[in-house]
């Protein structure tokens, strides 16, 4: 069956936003005169913790410190970083290609879609993408597959119609319970050997042309 839709991850394929999202507790940490323990940073599965990096950084600090006024500070910052953040490496050339290819595009992201949405407006490619599926609009975050099978039924389409670009062990699983296939880029806090189930696995979207992964997605199966 052919392909006829694209489904990306948004935090860390679209986007690096996992970057900005470390560097951000890195120097929150820093305010405090502390170093964020780094190690397990980002959890197995998709989601926000960030009531539990609050509740880290309260024991790290003790008595006097404001959470109020450590998430405003931080927010910030991380907000300033965004400002200048654009797509992913290679990512725009994917899309312009998946258009006139008249490829369709979707989102399947467990962030909300307060975050996924101005996002990609200030970037100028929210346009592209026919479907968002985001995490606000299911009960259960990757690796349950639900955000890939709400997208797969925004776009009337079955699994084998469609292909999943992923960055994380997680997001892979979740792509394929769903029935898809999928293409890992890895994010840098993952070990690659992390994604040996992965259906084709890249260093970054900037190596290789969309037809290329299409076409080897497509020998894969």
């Amino acid at each position: 069956m052919a392909i006829e839709a694209l489904i990306f991850d948004f935090d860390g394929l679209l986007m690096d936003t996992e970057t900005t999202l470390l560097d951000s507790w890195r120097w929150e940490w820093r305010q405090h005169g502390l170093t964020l323990d780094e190690s397990g940073f980002f959890a197995p599965h998709g989601g926000d913790v960030s009531d539990l990096r609050y509740a880290e950084l309260a024991r790290a600090v003790g008595a006097g410190y404001d959470r109020a006024a450590s998430h405003a500070r931080r927010s910030a910052y991380r907000e300033e970083v965004h400002a200048a953040l654009g797509l992913a490496p290679g990512i725009a050339s994917w899309l312009a290609e998946a258009e006139r290819r008249g490829l369709r595009l979707a989102v399947a992201s467990s962030s909300p879609s307060t975050w996924v949405r101005p996002h990609l407006e200030r970037t100028g490619d929210l346009a592209r993408f026919e479907v968002l599926a985001c995490g606000d609009e299911v009960a259960g975050h990757k690796p349950d597959p639900a955000v890939y099978q709400l997208a797969l039924s925004r776009l009337g389409l079955s699994p084998e119609q469609a292909v999943a670009f992923e960055d994380s062990p997680h997001g892979v699983d979740a792509a394929h319970a769903a029935g898809l296939r999928c293409v890992a880029i890895p994010n840098p806090f993952t070990p690659e050997s992390s994604y040996a189930h992965a259906d084709v696995l890249l260093p970054s979207a900037a190596t290789t042309i969309l037809s290329e992964v299409l076409s080897r997605v497509v020998r894969v199966h």
